[in-house]
């Protein structure tokens, strides 16, 4: 038993597609999530930057006690997850990479799969190599989409600018025959209504989000490690206050949430 909340972090809004996957997968267990608002997006910077922001947000989340911690961030788990685990050895760190491996080969009929993110995650291969390891005749089409980070963030996750920017981004995967298509970054999902009517129905959009609470749910139950008690208490924070979070926080999780800004350069 073990009554500490879960930590988890993203760039932005996207991670609440994560979070909302840990409320349904375990719904008992209390939760603490970090945004950073004020510094999103975190596809176009350095490895650098984006490792050292994201130990300033472990820092703070270690402050409120976590028991475990996810990076509902595929920029940082691609680029930072190694060093991470590293700089901060007493804590389970658990990323998203893994589990979207995982689910895009569990899903492939053909061998054809499309990996989507960020700039940073698309140039890691984090994904590529994962997939190869396990599947080396597998064809992979690889495309950044930054723009979609952008759309998100402000909420627009279904029209016109949104659908043909889905278009240009996804042709040449399309064109290549694709059956799957990972959605590599927390921010998708919230764009997938659109990117489903682009790429149609016999097209399969993978979402780490939930195998990644899975992952999690398997490891506190192997360590006996899962809240006693029902009710889960839910906290947010933010770097910037943005008025995306809030509206997408309230779609998302079916309740208003309030987030607390948090001064994060302090960590």
């Amino acid at each position: 038993m073990d009554n500490r909340p879960i930590g988890l972090f993203d760039s932005g809004v996207g991670g609440l597609t994560v979070v909302k996957q840990v409320m349904k997968v375990l719904p008992n267990e209390d939760t603490i999530y970090f945004g950073d608002t004020a510094r999103v997006p975190y596809g176009s910077k350095t490895r650098e930057t984006v490792t050292k922001f994201s130990a300033q947000i472990i820092r703070f989340l270690m402050t409120k006690n976590v028991k475990a911690i996810i990076i509902a961030c595929n920029t940082a788990s691609s680029n930072s997850y190694d060093d991470l685990v590293r700089i901060f050895p007493d804590i389970p760190i658990f990323e998203v990479i893994t589990a979207g491996v995982e689910s895009c080969i569990e899903a492939t009929k053909n061998r054809r799969v499309g990996i989507i993110g960020t700039q940073a995650t698309v140039r890691s291969a984090a994904y590529e190599r994962g997939i190869k390891q396990r599947m080396p005749d597998i064809r992979i089409y690889s495309q950044a989409c930054p723009l979609f980070v952008n759309l998100a963030e402000e909420g627009w996750t279904d029209n016109d600018v949104t659908r043909m920017t889905a278009e240009i981004y996804l042709k040449e995967m399309l064109d290549g025959g694709v059956d799957t298509i990972v959605l590599g970054c927390t921010h998708y999902p919230l764009l997938k209504h659109c990117i489903s009517r682009v790429v149609g129905e016999k097209v399969t959009l993978v979402d780490p989000a939930k195998a990644t609470a899975m992952k999690m749910k398997k490891f506190l139950e192997s360590r006996d490690m899962l809240k006693e008690g029902e009710g889960a208490e839910r906290r947010f924070y933010v770097s910037d206050h943005t008025q995306s979070f809030d509206i997408l926080c309230e779609r998302l999780l079916k309740q208003h949430y309030t987030a607390e800004i948090t001064d994060i350069e302090k960590y």
